[in-house]
């Protein structure tokens, strides 16, 4: 006996009925259940990949909108408070040698100085230095990137009304949509890879993500930024496990000349460095849970032994129409 069916892709299908065996019952009376097993629609299997690249792309997006508004509003502001600072300093080098220590104390705790400096704008250099911004479009996607993966190093923040109730809104949808995003990469991969994935491709993974993501950047970082390797290495997984402390922050140094769009670059590396710790968590945390199950496993089946071997040992002293003997 044999049963022949057509898939949706207009394959066609044949089951037979080998070695006397009876087809089951869905078999025997409902042939489109058969489609199941042919194929799968053109649509499912490409639908995940678009949903993902599109996932991605509204995602950078996301980031390119959020910068170009912080850009907007917060870029004024800083360049006001930078000259506000310049005059505080021009008027202190014209009264330098007059000024007695109880003075120079009272200069150095004016709040809008304290604030200035605090917030990146520092009265060195000349008046050059005023159109250099904090929130040019390179630091504003830096920013964004920060606020979205929840790093937050403190050093850049938004001081305009404007600015700070636009960043509560972007951060209240562009923190969800970062977790959808580092989700949907890491288990999209890690589908990928988990159906073939040996222990040595896993280390193989986890050697060249810390090369690229982490080795690599900490010599571009000693280069630009004049830390030491070990500080670039700590900077790298400081920032891309998102604890960002705060104490070493990119592009801050205003004896440095940083070439255009240096932040901007390292902020695509937080993205595809998040992607990446993210897809190794995941695997890490499979490998966890596989470990849990086999050690729960392994518990189980010890119990089972155990209880067999009681019962066999009772079974021992048990005679015909006896009971056997408690222990």
């Amino acid at each position: 006996m044999c049963l022949t069916a057509h898939c949706p892709c207009q394959r066609r299908i044949t089951v037979e009925n080998g070695a006397g065996r009876a087809l089951p019952a869905w078999g025997r009376h409902h042939h489109l259940s058969l489609s199941v097993l042919c194929c799968v629609p053109p649509k499912a299997m490409y639908g995940g990949k678009l949903q993902t690249g599109l996932l991605v792309a509204g995602y950078f997006i996301y980031l390119l909108v959020g910068a170009a508004v912080f850009q907007a509003l917060e870029r004024t502001a800083e360049k006001q408070e930078k000259m506000a600072a310049a005059q505080m300093k021009e008027a202190f080098l014209q009264n330098f040698t007059h000024l007695t220590v109880t003075e120079v104390e009272q200069f150095m705790k004016v709040r809008n100085l304290t604030e200035a400096i605090q917030n990146g704008v520092y009265p060195v250099g000349n008046e050059s230095q005023i159109e250099d911004s904090n929130w040019d479009f390179s630091n504003s996607f830096f920013f964004a990137g920060t606020v979205v993966s929840t790093i937050g190093y403190g050093t850049l923040r938004p001081k305009t009304a404007g600015g700070q109730i636009f960043c509560v809104f972007f951060a209240l949808f562009g923190i969800p949509l970062n977790i959808v995003f580092l989700h949907r990469v890491g288990t999209s991969s890690s589908r990928a890879h988990l159906l073939k994935i040996k222990f040595l491709t896993l280390l193989f993974f986890l050697a060249m993500g810390i090369l690229v993501f982490l080795c690599l950047p900490s010599v571009f970082f000693q280069k630009t930024e004049g830390w030491s390797y070990s500080e670039g290495i700590y900077f790298a997984f400081i920032t891309l496990s998102t604890i960002g402390f705060g104490d070493y922050v990119v592009g801050k140094q205003p004896d440095r000349n940083y070439f255009s769009y240096y932040r901007t670059l390292v902020a695509i590396w937080i993205l595809f460095g998040l992607a990446w710790i993210a897809l190794l968590f995941n695997l890490l945390t499979t490998v966890l849970e596989d470990t849990e199950k086999i050690i729960v496993k392994d518990i189980h089946q010890i119990g089972k032994v155990s209880k067999d071997n009681v019962a066999s040992q009772q079974r021992r002293y048990v005679l015909p129409g006896m009971q056997a003997i408690p222990g």
